[in-house]
This record gives structure tokens, C-alpha cells and sequence, in this order.
């Protein structure tokens, strides 16, 4: 019998209208296809105000964050936002919870009910890399799981937040080539509760992905190409040789080489999200690889590669929805040089080097951008080669260095390199182009325009005077890149209205 609607106490109203209200959002989301998120790390000596913080991801469109727990001044500071959240359990808290399914309903109750849905809370990521990182936390990985997701289904919440836990590509001993691909089979009994569990409560497996150190311990194998998303000829695709799938990037082979090992447990239909990947912008002297200009190259094209919404060869249709890692640099962070310098953007909210996490062609930078400039010392008659090659083939806008116009003195090669070089770099750099130009060219964070002389990529860019404003030059998926910025900003608008409306009911 349907009893009307006045007939339902407060209580049961309320529930009935936030399922509604959130699964409306639900849906939305779904719709709107591929996303890339940020992580938020807090080992930062300096780290911004939570306010502050909600201020940069909203400056730049960043509509998901993960964080490694359950910080209160965050999960309040993103209420009302839209911004969907993954907080976490640490690592610390698992034993407990996996041990209590009290403790587990008073987690939930204390980090997630109290704040929703007020802040958008979609996943609850359980420890991080805990079967390689502290394995004997894993019998209790599963069960601690269950348990939060019982206390989810006690708050009614179950139907928005999903559980599941993040683990690395060390799992899988041989990643290459994917097609037999495979779990460490001494785990096989607890990653097999794990999927059992992902299936049953239809979660995605949490898959940490880095091509960095897939390139940097691969002892030359495969071409750093192909570790940063560039485009490789057709002569050195990399292919499965069991499939014949053609791979263009290190980043998809390691989402392959997750969904076959899922598949050789018997398990399907299980989708993968990406929690962290990313490149360090800096490191040690052993460390070669990690700088500016690979991170730059690989996180642009990275976005580029999510949001075009396709999945890797053996899952076309399941986009790889994916978070960077990370927001800042964690400055406290123990080990090489390189693991303190993953971040995207100073304290201050400036980037370390241009970016844009809606695909299109605006980059976010700012005076701690990088600029492309001929070397000192270096050889004149290459910067002349490099110069008239940047003119010419590699299509830079030198304009302003002709006599008559603003870049012209000081009339010499290596000035007027300078320009060109940085023309061609602020517009290719995101579609693989390199600052190199025969080792005469190296990279700056300083402009170096001056007077009425205005560098490609500064902040006091005009397009006056044969200049051209910087852009991004590189592939573009099938959802045109202006179609993703209205879809972003409805994503935006559409959620917080949705929450506010309930706030207002409620």
C-alpha cells in the first residue's frame, strides 16, 4: 500500500528527499564523463589555510580532490562547493576499524555523515599501497572495508559513497606486455576478497600509476616518448605482441596490464580509477629525469589523455578517470629530492609551470612560469640553425623580432633565438615540443621580456605588436575542448544548487 507522502515523519523525509537530491547529482556526474582530480598531500611545512586552499582548486576548475584523511577544516572549507571529495582512512586507523565494526559506524558517522551533504563526499579510500607498503595490515584490509561500507548502508549513504582502498602497480611483478599481466599470486586469497568485495558493492579498483618510475627502472626499455604521453611514429609503437593492441603511452599499458590481472582472477566489469599520478619536477643529481619540463609535458598531456574519455586498448569505453598527484610539494617528506617536488603549485596558489585541467587551450601560469631562452656560451652558429629552424619548420610567430618592431634590438643571433625559441616552446611544449634546439636553449622561470619587448607566456602578454598570446597545441579528444568547459562549469553550478537545495529542505 503507498501511504502519501504527509503520512512519512520528519525523519524518513528527510532521508527520502537527500537519496533523491544525491543520486540526481549521481546521475549527473556519470553523464559528464572523464574527470582529473588533484591529491592533497599535507607533509608541507608552509601548507595554505583550508579556505585558501578551496580558493586554488576553484581558481582552476579542479572539481575532485582526494585527501589522505579526514581533515575537518578541509571537508568544511569544501562544503557547498560541488567539489567531490575522497577522503581516507590512514593507514594507522585500519587495524581499529578492521577490528570494530563500532569504531567503523563512528568513523562514518564523525568524517563522513556529519559533513554530508553539505560537502560532496563520493569515495573513501582506505589506507594507501597497504598490501606493499605495511603488509601485515592485510587481513584486516577487507574486513575493515566491509565494515565501513555496513556502516554506509546503517546511514543510508552506501548509494553515494563507495569504498575501496589504493594499490600500486608493485602488485603486478610483469606489467609488460599487459595481456599477461598478473597479480603477485601470494596475494591472490586477500586481492580476491578485494575484487569479490568492489563487485559486490559496484566500487572501482584504485589503482596508484607512475610512469616515472615505469621509465626510470626500466633501464632504458622503452623510450621516455612514450613514459610522457608524447606521440611515438608508427615505427616504434609499442604493441602487445599476444593482442596486437597498440600502446601510445606507458600510462594506458599499466591500466591494461591492472584490467587483464583482474580478468585472470575471474572477476569483469570492475572499472579502475586512477588515485595518484603524476611527475617530480625536480631532483638529485642521479635523478636526471625528474624536472620541470618533463613534469609540464606529462601532466598537460595527461589531462588531455583522461578527459578525451576513452579507456585504454582492451577497455575502449571506460574512461580513466584520474587523480595528479599532487597539489603542493611536501617539503617534509623523508628520501630522494624528487619526492618533495611532485606539486603543482606553490603555497602561494602560482603554478610551477603552466597548466590547465580543463583540456582547453587556456594555461594558468603566472611570473613562476618557465621561459625558453638561448643558452650562454653556446655555440652561434647552432643558435642561428636553431633560430632559423624555429622561424621556419617549427612555425614560431618572429614577427616581433623583424627590424622595425619591439624585439629587434639588440640585433644579435642570440636575442633574437631567445624569442623565437620561446615562441615555439610556450606553444608546443604541451604537444611533446622541447627546449632544446641542439642543446643552445635552457629553461627559466625568469621573463625575459623587456621594455615593449613582450615573451610568449608572460603575464604582461598583449597582442599587439606581432605578438601572439601563448597556447597549448596538442590532441584533442573527441568532446571539443569548449564543450568540456561548459561541462565543467555546469558540473559546477548543477551540484551546488542541488546541495544548497537540500540544505534548505533538510
Amino acid at each position: 500500500m503507498n501511504l502519501p507522502l504527509l503520512f512519512f515523519d520528519d525523519m524518513k523525509l528527510q532521508r527520502l528527499l537527500t537519496t533523491v537530491l544525491l543520486l540526481t547529482v549521481t546521475t549527473l556526474n556519470n553523464v559528464l564523463g572523464a574527470f582529473v582530480g588533484v591529491n592533497i598531500g599535507s607533509d608541507v611545512s608552509d601548507l595554505p589555510s583550508a579556505s585558501n586552499v578551496v580558493t586554488i582548486l576553484k581558481s582552476h576548475q579542479i572539481t575532485h580532490v582526494r585527501l589522505y584523511d579526514a581533515n575537518p577544516h578541509m571537508l568544511q572549507a569544501l562544503s557547498n562547493t560541488g567539489i567531490e571529495v575522497l577522503v581516507g582512512v590512514t593507514d594507522e586507523e585500519i587495524l581499529t576499524i578492521g577490528d570494530s565494526p563500532s569504531v567503523a559506524a563512528s568513523w562514518i558517522t564523525k568524517n563522513v555523515a556529519a559533513y554530508m551533504p553539505h560537502t560532496n563526499i563520493t569515495s573513501i579510500a582506505v589506507g594507501s599501497q597497504v598490501l606493499t607498503s605495511i603488509p601485515n595490515v592485510a587481513p584486516v584490509l577487507v574486513p575493515a572495508m566491509n565494515h565501513l561500507h555496513s556502516a554506509l548502508v546503517a546511514s543510508n549513504l552506501h548509494f553515494r559513497v563507495k569504498v575501496s582502498t589504493p594499490q600500486s602497480m608493485d602488485l603486478i611483478p610483469r606489467p609488460f606486455p599487459p595481456s599477461t599481466a598478473t597479480f603477485n599470486s601470494s596475494w591472490n586469497s586477500t586481492i580476491h576478497q578485494l575484487l569479490q568485495f568492489l563487485k559486490n558493492t559496484n566500487s572501482s579498483y584504485m589503482l596508484n600509476a607512475y610512469p616515472y618510475y615505469g621509465y626510470t627502472n626500466g633501464d632504458g626499455i622503452f623510450p621516455i616518448e612514450y613514459a610522457l604521453l608524447r606521440s611515438l611514429p608508427l615505427v616504434k609503437k609499442i604493441v602487445d605482441p599476444n593482442t596486437l593492441l597498440h600502446y601510445d603511452s606507458m600510462f594506458d599499458a599499466m591500466v591494461d596490464a591492472t584490467y587483464y590481472s583482474i580478468r585472470a582472477l575471474n572477476f569483469n566489469d570492475i572499472p579502475i580509477v586512477v588515485t595518484e599520478s603524476g611527475w617530480p619536477s625536480l631532483g638529485g643529481s642521479n635523478e636526471q629525469d625528474a624536472n620541470v619540463e618533463n613534469a609540464e609535458t606529462y601532466v598537460n598531456n595527461l589531462i588531455l589523455r583522461v578527459l578525451n574519455d576513452s579507456g585504454p586498448p582492451s577497455q575502449p569505453k571506460i574512461p580513466i578517470n584520474t587523480y595528479i598527484y599532487e597539489l603542493f610539494d611536501e617539503d617534509m617528506r623523508k628520501g630522494p629530492i624528487s619526492e618533495r617536488h611532485w606539486g603543482l603549485f606553490y603555497s602561494n596558489g602560482s603554478s610551477v609551470y603552466p597548466l590547465s585541467f580543463t583540456g582547453s587551450d587556456k594555461i594558468f601560469g603566472n611570473s613562476s612560469m618557465s621561459f625558453c631562452v638561448a643558452k650562454d656560451g653556446a655555440d652561434a652558429e647552432k643558435i642561428e640553425a636553431g633560430l632559423d629552424w624555429a622561424c621556419g619548420q617549427g612555425r614560431a610567430n618572429c614577427a616581433a623580432i623583424q627590424a622595425g618592431r619591439p624585439c629587434f634590438f639588440p640585433n644579435n643571433v642570440k636575442s633574437h633565438a631567445s624569442y623565437a625559441y620561446n615562441d615555439y616552446y610556450q606553444k608546443m611544449h604541451s604537444a611533446g615540443g622541447t627546449c632544446d634546439f641542439d642543446d643552445t636553449a635552457i629553461i627559466t622561470t625568469e621573463d625575459p621580456s623587456y621594455g615593449s619587448c613582450i615573451y610568449a607566456g608572460s603575464s604582461n602578454l598583449s597582442t599587439g605588436d606581432g605578438s601572439l598570446p601563448s597556447m597549448a597545441l596538442g590532441p584533442v579528444g573527441p568532446v571539443g575542448v569548449g564543450l568540456k568547459m561548459q561541462v565543467s562549469n555546469l558540473h559546477y553550478a548543477f551540484s551546488s544548487t542541488i546541495l544548497l537545495l537540500v540544505m534548505m529542505l533538510l
